[in-house]
């Protein structure tokens, strides 16, 4: 059975999870978990979680990892980065299988899914969490050791705390924009009831 989220490094045929087809400001990049760097443990609890439902439904596995935890407690996504399993690579470079018979190159799966959503590759990880064009850029650039076009001969470029804090700092906004929609829609259907204080005059004696 093909799944969502699942592919191989294309020089090696390494086995990726891909947390984020494409980063804020880094379109022509990835973030990638390196399936043979996990402990026994982290794999088979990472699998089940990317062959649930809620993954196979969700645009992006990082959003599922960051609400998911290992048995020892720690938050999947985190620990991840943690642990320094999460790569950033360029989606040149990934090899895709969505479907049993069928692969496709990241980058060209990421220039499909944008033309269907009616977007730029570099907007696509904006338009799927919700952020503006603005927000996108004030996140890391790739270096030059990135280029679009540089397939990656290993998974050597770990992603910083910075990197890490303002992916979580984008997924709050995100959720708290999710929040105010929600609260909107719900004073639509049914308006608050503002309770009035009734002040008590008090007689003034002369």
């Amino acid at each position: 059975m093909a799944l969502k989220h699942v592919g191989k490094m294309k020089n090696n045929n390494a086995k990726v999870l891909v947390a984020y087809r494409t980063l804020p400001g880094e379109s022509d990049n990835a973030l990638v978990v390196d399936v043979a760097r996990l402990t026994d443990a982290q794999h088979d609890e990472l699998m089940k979680v990317v062959e649930s439902n809620q993954a196979q439904t969700a645009n992006e596995l990082a959003d599922v990892l960051s609400r998911r935890y290992f048995p020892d407690g720690r938050q999947m996504l985190m620990a991840l980065h943690t642990d320094g399993r999460l790569k950033k690579v360029s989606t040149s470079g990934v090899i895709m299988t969505p479907t049993n018979s069928n692969t496709v190159v990241l980058s060209e799966l990421n220039q499909m899914i944008a033309e269907q959503k009616g977007v730029t590759v570099d907007q696509l990880s904006v338009t799927e969490t919700e952020e503006t064009v603005a927000t996108a850029k004030e996140m890391p650039t790739a270096t030059t050791e990135q280029a679009p076009t540089e397939v990656r001969q290993d998974l050597d470029a770990p992603l910083t705390d910075e990197d890490l804090a303002k992916s979580y700092r984008s997924q709050a906004d995100r959720l708290s924009k999710e929040a105010a929609e929600l609260r909107r829609q719900a004073e639509s259907l049914v308006p608050t009831k503002k309770k009035t204080a009734v002040k008590k005059k008090e007689d003034v004696s002369v």
